[in-house]
């Protein structure tokens, strides 16, 4: 929705769309039976002193608020991106861990409030919000960002800013949110880099993977994102035009994408040179095919007429076509912006050959890698 790095919908994003629904349901559901918020709040008091431990699974999973409940929608549904670069058991295993992880923080930071300042906190907000802000943290490190506009000539908007400021308004929510906050950023790093092992003890297991995947899979896989993009509102002819050129591009790539993608030349998934023709041919490198003597071609002398195009010089060799415009293999790559995709997860051949053919357009490489890589 707000990024642009892979396509729109939820194709490939089976567990986003199931949290999509089932926590939106949910939510709107407990707007008409307020008789009973009371048992879902997060009460941390009730945890301790009464021993309600139930609370921490209903009370950290299902949103009292419709505020909350819509940012935290929207945030899922653009980190989806995950769920397609990391297949829905690695995604799933990064919530549930940081599930674990955020409750025992959110109690240490209380602890540590009412220690330095003898402040006592009660209650937090409920909601599956802890993950939704632990997703920053790859989001953060692993997403490259590229300048889009610039508001005023001075603060540049790039592609993650609109998700940051929707972060922000959930931050905004409550008194209490930036305590959910901060421990979802501290969980959220705690298992991006698997500090003291994290990643080994919480995960999904693979029988329980599988079994999701064969029941939920077929309610909640979503359809294939159509490569029809319509004009937008008000566009003037050349942006009409020019969409109507990146929609050709892609109904091209895509075709080529379905036939074998296994280059024997090289070490990649994917026959770049096959795949990117239309795009190289749409930069400023058109391939001159203007025909060149041999350099063993004798000059015509000024008494000697200029043979004619019919009529070539009889001791000329035959003309030899050599296109001008250079090879994909030879197109200079941004180190800055290969460390990127690597980081990301792909190969550095793949990302080398996508930056060469996108000519360092590091969205259009990154948007088409995670989309038929991912």
């Amino acid at each position: 929705m707000f990024t642009t790095t892979g396509s729109r919908g939820l194709y490939k994003a089976p567990l986003s769309k199931a949290l999509l629904l089932v926590l939106s349901s949910l939510s709107v559901l407990m707007t008409f039976l307020p008789q009973y918020h009371h048992l879902l709040t997060y009460s941390l008091l009730a945890i301790t002193e009464q021993h309600q431990v139930w609370r921490l699974v209903f009370g950290r999973f299902i949103c009292l608020d419709l505020k909350d409940t819509f940012c935290s929608s929207l945030l899922i549904y653009n980190f989806r991106i995950f769920e397609r670069r990391f297949g829905s058991r690695k995604f799933a295993s990064f919530l549930f861990g940081t599930w674990v992880l955020t409750a025992l923080v959110d109690f240490l930071l209380v602890k540590v409030l009412h220690f330095v300042f003898e402040y006592q906190v009660n209650e937090l907000p409920a909601g599956l919000l802890g993950p939704v802000f632990s997703l920053f943290v790859p989001f953060y490190s692993s997403i490259p960002k590229f300048p889009v506009t610039q508001l005023l000539g001075q603060i540049s908007i790039t592609n993650k800013s609109l998700l940051y400021i929707v972060g922000l308004q959930l931050l905004t929510s409550s008194p209490y949110m930036w305590l959910l906050a901060l421990s979802g950023l501290v969980s959220g790093t705690l298992y991006h880099y698997n500090s003291l092992g994290v990643q080994r003890v919480l995960f999904i297991p693979r029988w329980l993977s599988h079994g999701g995947a064969f029941l939920l899979e077929p309610l909640f896989s979503g359809p294939p994102p159509s490569t029809e993009t319509p004009p937008g509102m008000g566009a003037t002819l050349d942006i009409q035009r020019q969409q109507r050129m990146d929609v050709l591009d892609q109904q091209m790539l895509l075709a080529q994408f379905n036939q074998p993608r296994r280059n024997q030349g090289q070490g990649g998934l994917i026959n770049w040179n096959r795949l990117f023709p239309s795009l190289r041919r749409r930069q400023n490198h058109p391939p001159d095919l203007q025909p060149r003597p041999s350099p063993q071609e004798p000059r015509p002398s000024p008494q000697q007429p200029h043979p004619s195009p019919q009529q070539p010089h009889p001791s000329a060799p035959p003309l030899q076509l050599e296109p001008t415009a250079p090879s994909l293999d030879s197109f200079p790559v941004t180190e800055d912006q290969v460390a990127r995709l690597v980081e990301m997860g792909f190969s550095r051949l793949d990302a080398q050959q996508a930056l060469r053919a996108s000519n360092n357009d590091i969205n259009m490489a990154t948007n088409f890698l995670l989309q038929h890589l991912g």
